[in-house]
């Protein structure tokens, strides 16, 4: 029997809606409370039970929006991280008796270098060297293998490593066609020039002849060099250069380099070398202002006109307190007291100008100290130090105050660099004789 569409048994489709609204009602015998005790149960369990391929999935999904922003913030957070830490990884030395740790942190690595000034001799025409600090990194590379083989391991009194490497770089650069050492106790310098120059000869003044010392340890002689010593021996300015250079075939004399390591006054040395025709000259200790056995051009450069240059004997001054300071820190450093003597004479050593180990000592005033600097001035055509091969807090040298030192080739906080170079194999106390070694070029014109 067909039913009549008003009849109450007839019952209408059941819409989506109702179905989804149905499934979503409580149980009709179910309280108030026992309702919300089970939400609070759904919602524990979600938080707590969901698989771990939810919380990735909403993860890859969301970057999957927003592209590659993120990882590129996260890698951007790193750099500048690294970066703005970097130099606090920075080594302080074991070795000094007083903690560096506070003193680095006041005035800081890298102003620490040269902060004190940096008296730096002016040439006639404002020429530099052509070498740049990548040419002299490349150079450490080469050298520091050469280094380890040197005879001499221990050459106490004599050249560390930063002036051997300032020596062999320079002689191998300017490829001199001969080359003279004034001074070469065990015979260290004269391994290094031949290091660098393999067949040029080499003509040495020394009072004691290198093999004497073979007696007592090791020592070097040279197969291919003239060695004017013992009863032989002859002071670099009474020698006819003239007749040598003819001997040897020199015609040329800016073919020819000078090493002084003689410990006489660089001004009488400089003065002979120029009289003789001579242009290209290395001074091994180019003692700072205060130090030294002997006046050198560091400290005949040294004048008020300067940049870095000049000094007052005020005892309340900035620069007192500074030293005194640095006076515990630094073997070789110089306080106000040791640098000026009687009347405020701080130029040369205390108003005087050493000659010959000290042997010799003649006060000057300041007036002659300043034509000294004049006449100087009037020869040079280049002047440059040696820079320090690294910084002390990854040398963990002592000796040299930084303060009045030029930029390290390897700076403070650059330890991925010196090791890289090898200079962590070498042993720490053949940094510690650095002396603002300097190359000149002079000449009339």
């Amino acid at each position: 029997m067909l039913l009549s569409p008003s009849s109450s048994t007839q019952r209408s489709p059941t819409k989506m809606l109702d179905r989804v609204l149905s499934s979503r009602r409580y149980a009709p015998y179910a309280d108030d409370s026992a309702v919300e005790n089970d939400v609070v149960a759904d919602e524990s369990k979600t938080k707590k039970h969901l698989p771990f391929s939810f919380f990735t999935t909403r993860i890859t999904n969301y970057l999957t929006r927003t592209g590659p922003v993120w990882p590129c913030l996260l890698v951007l957070a790193l750099v500048l991280l690294l970066i703005f830490n970097s130099r606090r990884f920075v080594c302080v030395s074991p070795y000094d008796p007083v903690s560096r740790t506070g003193f680095f942190g006041f005035d800081g690595l890298e102003s620490d270098i040269g902060s004190l000034g940096v008296p730096w001799c002016r040439s006639k025409h404002g020429k530099t060297v052509e070498w740049t600090t990548k040419d002299l990194i490349k150079g450490l590379e080469v050298f520091i293998p050469i280094y380890e083989t040197r005879p001499i391991k221990n050459n106490m009194y004599g050249m560390g490593f930063d002036h051997s490497f300032g020596l062999w770089f320079i002689a191998q650069w300017l490829k001199p066609d001969l080359m003279i050492e004034s001074g070469a106790f065990k015979g260290h310098s004269t391994w290094v020039l031949r290091q660098a120059m393999p067949d040029a000869p080499i003509i040495t003044l020394t009072p004691k002849h290198p093999g004497k010392f073979l007696k007592k340890g090791p020592a070097y002689v040279d197969g291919n060099c003239t060695y004017f010593t013992g009863k032989d021996f002859l002071d670099f300015g009474n020698v006819n250069w003239g007749k040598v250079m003819k001997k040897h075939g020199i015609t040329d004399l800016s073919r020819v380099l000078i090493f002084f390591d003689d410990h006489q006054n660089e001004l009488k040395r400089i003065t002979q070398a120029l009289k003789a025709g001579f242009q290209h000259i290395i001074f091994e200790d180019n003692y700072d202002t205060g130090t030294g056995d002997h006046y050198s051009l560091r400290q005949i450069c040294d004048q008020s006109y300067i940049r870095g240059g000049g000094h007052s004997c005020y005892k309340d001054s900035d620069e007192a307190r500074i030293r005194s300071k640095r006076k515990k820190f630094w073997e070789k450093a110089v306080d106000i007291e040791e640098l000026c003597g009687p009347g405020e004479a701080w130029w040369g050593v205390r108003g005087y100008m050493h000659d010959n180990f000290t042997k010799s000592s003649k006060k000057i005033s300041y007036s002659e100290h300043f034509r000294n600097s004049r006449f100087v001035e009037s020869i040079l055509d280049v002047y440059w130090e040696v820079p320090p091969v690294a910084g002390p807090s990854l040398t963990h040298q002592t000796r040299y105050d930084p303060a009045r030192a030029v930029t390290p080739i390897v700076e403070d906080g650059r330890y991925g660099l010196f090791n890289r170079l090898g200079l962590t194999r070498l042993d720490p106390s053949v940094f510690n004789g650095y002396t603002q070694m300097v190359y000149v070029q002079i000449s009339n014109q």
